[in-house]
């Protein structure tokens, strides 16, 4: 959503600069996504070459004599040096003076010699001034342009564009008129939008209105005679052309106006191209639409259109059709302000792939109380720029507005955002930003009877009312909390399924495998292939053709995946995903699982082309391989598992299986898919695949677990002594080291051994085993009576353990 500061400000009236009102609309929740703002350019002054000259030294440069008007240098003549090829004498253009900072360069301007030649100033490109990317020649402006005058002043650059991100449930800010409102309420000026006048008109509208969709929600139609159709005035096409719409006449350029100025779209049909009845009606069978946008539309059959005797002429609350639209020639024309349902426009935008301004609006939910006034003020603008007399207007299937009721407790606020907001304050937020407070209990514990109005369709309940307040008292006076201590050790955080989740990721990504993540929708043909295909499962909505049912299992978008992987060149892909598959609309038929697949020769360590010889294809002993990495991560007991042949239809039926725990429960599937199957998704190659459905493991035992002591380090020096055993040669290495550590198990520290020896000079079935201990004194240094007393120790307790006596 993009609007230049003065347009806000013929909605507010405010003070405030362009950075506080930025800072303001982000807090009320409007982000300001980006702010173009040229006023910078008004330091660049018009200015006309008097004279050019070629440089004394230089072939390419001109030396130039300016003129910049009355107010610079006393009206005398500045010379410029200049090296653009369209620079002559008689140009005007743009001159930067000393002092001023050129965007486009990064650099501000001074006073300095080009070649031996004092330059004061520069003249400018389009791409100095960050216009546009032309720096073939510096800028050539109309003979009349005023020199001296700002160059932003005059080419009205001096307005800045603000632009605003937009949520989907604040249709109120699709106008400027609603902005407004909002920095209104939050105390940054008044709101000054103005009343819209009722305009009677004189006789009936000629042309006949009816209504046989239930996609309309009301129809105000009013014809205007003798209107004059040109180009709509300056101030309009500057306002449109700031915010990125292209002007085409003064009747199209109304309605585009007001789509902004007030989120009310609208659209005119040239009276004189009209035959019969304006029909609001499905689309029928085979019916096309040459749109405004000049692109034939193939229509789908219940699409919401309004048609007269020559058939389509607009797609409802879309699009209008070549065929009926203004242009200079328009004499007479039909104003049309209509209520449409919200997701039927958004479903048929989708299908179609239009995306429009009306669009964007109507799928949100537009003002249904402002559809006549919307038609008023429309009329008033048209007679205004092109003359003519309306008549009165039609109004066909507006329904009466209910207006939501809600109770707000003024102690919600506090228990839902931690604010302390007193009632009163309350109730004049609310007030300014349009609701009506009844019946307001003021002291503390009471509340409130809340009018929502018509533009926010959003508020359904006291949070939202609470919101609102929370919005204009704002969120960063939200003090943070801190989080309450638990006392002793906390459980686990993470469940069961999310631990089985976590380690099946990490066990197939060190199988060399990449993760995956795709949609959770398939084609009806992929979910029709592997066992869906369901009516229950297929999407009333979906957000493309070949993404119309829920899958039924992951393996099918990995294949996809995959197939595209080879398509641009990388034939050797690994994959796997982790997420829910959708075997029925209950709960109990969404499953975990964590599926892969290997093309090629994904599945060896010498992918592809290697000296050895070029690497095997991927089979089924690849993927019952993962599937059972994926189960022994889960926690699932292997040497439990049993296997059986083959697996679903979807493998290949020689070459699957299924690996089980018990009779009936199937913990996975894998094999190479049947050609059959690969063959409906249009994919060919070698494939292996499996799926470990991990809602099946069982859940882990818990083990005992004991307290680990208090870690102790000593703060004196280890002392390292070697000691070479002679044991008999049936002694295990490591029953010395057990020994030598239990001698003194607080003194003795880590025992290693370093060497073993065999040989004559030793015996007959003997060895020597060579150990090094490591002694951690704790109390105090040792002296050579406690490493003596150590010694022993270990000698002794050797020698009991393995018969073993110290090696001379």
């Amino acid at each position: 959503m993009k609007f230049t500061l003065s347009w806000l400000k013929d909605h507010l009236d405010t003070d405030a600069p362009l950075e506080e009102i930025a800072e303001r609309l982000t807090s009320l929740g409007l982000e300001v996504e980006a702010i173009d703002d040229k006023a910078s350019l008004r330091a660049f002054t018009i200015a006309r070459v008097l004279t050019a000259t070629r440089h004394p030294d230089a072939d390419k440069l001109q030396v130039l004599s300016v003129d910049a008007g009355p107010a610079v240098n006393g009206g005398k003549p500045l010379q410029v040096v200049c090296g653009a090829p369209n620079a002559r004498a008689g140009l005007i253009g743009v001159l930067g003076l000393p002092g001023t900072y050129v965007p486009g360069l990064d650099t501000t301007l001074g006073i300095g010699k080009i070649r031996g030649v004092e330059s004061h100033g520069m003249m400018c490109s389009e791409r100095e001034l960050e216009l546009s990317e032309e720096h073939n020649g510096i800028i050539d402006l109309p003979e009349d342009a005023p020199v001296g005058q700002s160059f932003a002043d005059y080419a009205d650059l001096a307005d800045p564009v603000i632009e605003i991100g937009l949520t989907p449930n604040r249709p109120d800010a699709t106008g400027i008129a609603g902005i407004a409102r909002d920095l209104a309420a939050a105390g940054l000026g008044t709101c000054k939008t103005p009343d819209v006048e009722e305009i009677e008109g004189e006789g009936d509208c000629p042309v006949a209105l009816r209504i046989e969709s239930a996609v309309c929600h009301g129809f105000a139609l009013r014809l205007i005679r003798g209107v004059k159709n040109g180009p709509s005035p300056g101030w309009m096409q500057k306002r449109l052309t700031a915010i990125g719409l292209r002007p085409i006449n003064a009747l199209v350029d109304v309605t585009n106006y007001l789509t902004f100025d007030r989120g009310r779209p609208l659209h005119v049909f040239d009276a004189a191209k009209v035959a019969g009845v304006l029909v609001v009606r499905g689309a029928r069978a085979g019916e096309e639409i040459v749109a405004l946008d000049g692109k034939t539309y193939a229509l789908p059959e219940g699409t919401c259109v309004i048609a007269d005797d020559n058939g389509v002429e607009s797609i409802a609350g879309i699009m209008g059709g070549e065929a009926s639209g203004c242009d200079e020639g328009t004499t007479d024309v039909l104003v049309e302000s209509a209520l449409w349902e919200p997701i039927a426009i958004a479903r048929a935008g989708r299908a179609l792939g239009i995306i429009t301004d009306a669009r964007y609006r109507f799928e949100r939910g537009v003002d249904p109380a402002f559809a006549e006034p919307g038609l008023d003020l429309a009329t008033a603008l048209i007679l205004e720029l092109c003359g003519g007399e309306p008549t009165r207007a039609t109004v066909e299937g507006m329904t009466p507005i209910e207006p939501k009721r809600l109770h707000l407790p003024f102690t919600e606020v506090k228990r839902l955002t931690g604010l302390d907001v007193e009632p009163e304050r309350q109730a004049r937020i609310l007030t300014r930003l349009g609701f009506t407070v009844e019946s307001a209990d003021m002291v503390i514990g009471g509340g409130a009877e809340v009018t929502v109005p018509s533009w926010r369709p959003d508020i359904d309940g006291k949070a939202d009312l609470v919101e609102e307040v929370m919005r204009l008292v704002g969120v960063d006076r939200i003090e943070p909390q801190p989080l309450p201590a638990l006392a002793g050790v906390g459980e686990r955080i993470l469940t069961s399924a999310q631990i089985r989740d976590h380690a099946a990721r990490r066990a197939l990504a060190a199988r060399g495998m990449a993760e995956a993540v795709t949609y959770s929708f398939v084609s009806a043909e992929a979910a029709s292939a592997f066992g869906g295909g369901s009516e229950a499962l297929r999407l009333e909505n979906p957000i493309a053709a070949d993404l119309s049912d829920m899958r039924p299992s992951l393996l099918p978008n990995l294949l996809a995946a995959a197939h595209r992987n080879a398509q641009r060149g990388q034939g050797d892909t690994a994959l796997f995903e982790v997420a829910a598959l959708y075997r029925s609309p209950e709960p109990e038929g969404q499953r975990r699982a964590a599926a892969g697949v290997r093309r090629a020769t994904a599945g060896h360590a010498g992918a592809g082309r290697d000296w050895a010889g070029h690497a095997a294809p991927v089979g089924v002993f690849d993927a019952k391989a993962d599937a059972i990495a994926a189960l022994e991560a889960a926690g699932v007991p292997v040497d439990r598992l049993q296997f059986e042949a083959p697996a679903s239809a979807w493998y290949h039926p020689g070459r699957s299986g299924k690996i089980k725990l018990g009779p009936k429960t199937v913990l996975a599937e894998y094999g190479e898919f049947h050609p059959r199957t690969l063959k409906s998704l249009g994919i060919t190659g070698a494939y292996a695949g499996f799926e470990v459905f991990l809602d099946e493991a069982p859940e882990p035992r818990r083990k005992p677990t004991r307290t680990k002591p208090v870690l102790t380090l000593s703060p004196f020096q280890p002392v390292r002594r070697d000691f070479a055993f002679v044991v008999p040669a049936d002694v295990d290495a490591l029953k010395v080291v057990r020994a030598a550590e239990g001698a003194d198990r607080k003194l003795v520290g880590e025992v290693r051994v370093f060497d073993v020896f065999t040989g004559a000079s030793l015996g007959e079935n003997a060895k020597s085993v060579a150990i090094e201990v490591t002694l951690n004194p704790l109390e105090r240094t040792l002296t050579d009576e406690d490493l003596d007393a150590a010694t022993q120790k270990i000698v002794a307790a050797v020698a009991k353990a393995t018969g073993g006596t110290l090696r001379a």
